[in-house]
């Protein structure tokens, strides 16, 4: 019985070792992304698309609003 046991067990090790290495690398990476607080916009940030509209008139692709006092910062991958 202990021998069966131990055979079952040897067995399903080298199904699991097989399973993962059919798998393959799945990793995934993303690409850094800088922030710098906005020069133009003025007063407190609400929606996040008038961020991002005045972050596009300073050469960015987006922006979002940040922190306690709601400040806008545009966002680029770096």
């Amino acid at each position: 019985m202990a021998r069966s046991m131990n055979l079952m067990s040897a067995i399903f090790v080298v199904v699991l070792l097989l399973l993962a290495t059919d798998m393959g690398p799945t990793m995934v990476t993303e690409a850094r992304v800088c922030e710098s607080q906005s020069h133009r916009f003025k007063g407190p940030c609400v929606r996040r698309s008038n961020c991002a509209n005045v972050c596009q008139t300073e050469g960015f692709p987006g922006g979002h609003c940040r922190g306690f006092r709601r400040r806008c910062f545009c966002v680029k991958k770096c």
